[in-house]
């Protein structure tokens, strides 16, 4: 089992570039991948996505950043041009009697065209190939984070199950009660009612047909193979995530009809207690891959 959790930072050196990949990882419902890179790599966005598609769902933030130390990949000013102009501007203020020859030049440096990059707008082939490997590397970092927060996970989840099936098995002592309790609140009702002549027999046969009604012996049986069938995922599943929600609102529906029938306050008492351990198991459910 594993988290939607995760995280991972790595650095790798390919020639004179320093680069950095950060990935992070968030629980959403499918998925959804935001990758920032730099210019020079935007036609190995594709690539990127196919990778990160390892980690199956989640919101995910893949960010790569790049320094470069050569000297090669300064910009490189264009001299001549940077002559030519400054020759024909510095003649026109000659011409208007404008002084401001450093101004002039200071002016004329900045401009952008002046400057050549000697980057290429793609990446070689062998710098991509260590880049894919580094990539790979920490995506399998953030496989491990989401497995270590997955057993985090776990150990949460078992012990709040472990607490419902406890709750579970309290309500038998309390059944033989709740059935005598049933035939006293009946036969104060016939008292209250003032109603005379009771035919025994048949008062008991609509006894028995009252308690059916009430009978929360399934209810119990499904809940408890409904909390064994949870651990049985938990442990044997990978991506179990959507299937243990389905089997929470199952245990949820089982509870919630034990409740309704209980008619006795120690029961409900008990439901009550199980409605609470299994709200906190649907607060980390959503985290679940």
């Amino acid at each position: 089992m594993k988290s939607m959790t995760g995280y991972a930072k790595k650095q790798c050196e390919i020639g004179a570039k320093k680069i950095t990949i950060e990935i992070k990882t968030l629980n959403s419902k499918q998925m959804d991948a935001n990758v920032k890179l730099p210019f020079s790599y935007r036609d190995k966005d594709l690539e990127i996505r196919s990778m990160l598609n390892q980690l199956e769902r989640g919101k995910i933030d893949f960010i790569l950043t790049e320094e470069d130390g050569s000297i090669a990949s300064a910009a490189q000013l264009n001299a001549e041009l940077l002559k030519s102009r400054y020759s024909e501007v510095s003649g026109l203020a000659t011409q208007l009697g404008v002084n401001g020859a450093q101004d002039i030049f200071s002016a004329l440096i900045r401009q952008p065209d002046l400057w050549v990059s000697n980057q290429t707008d793609t990446m070689p082939d062998e710098e991509w190939n260590q880049l894919r490997c580094a990539i790979q590397d920490a995506i399998k970092t953030v496989d491990q984070f989401r497995s270590h927060e997955g057993l985090i996970l776990r150990d949460d989840f078992v012990k709040h199950v472990d607490t419902i099936e406890q709750k579970l098995n309290e309500i038998p002592q309390y059944e033989n009660e709740r059935i005598e309790t049933a035939k006293e609140r009946i036969r104060k009702y016939i008292v209250d009612f003032g109603v005379k002549d009771v035919d025994e027999n048949r008062f008991e046969q609509e006894l028995i047909y009252y308690l059916e009604k009430l009978d929360i012996t399934e209810e119990k049986v499904r809940l408890k193979k409904h909390i064994d069938y949870f651990r049985e995922t938990m442990d044997s599943e990978e991506g179990s995530g959507k299937k243990l929600g389905f089997i929470v609102q199952e245990m949820g529906r089982e509870i919630n009809t034990t409740g309704s029938k209980a008619n006795h306050v120690a029961i409900q008492q008990l439901v009550v207690q199980m409605k609470d351990e299994l709200e906190k198991i649907k607060e980390q459910l959503g985290n679940i891959l």
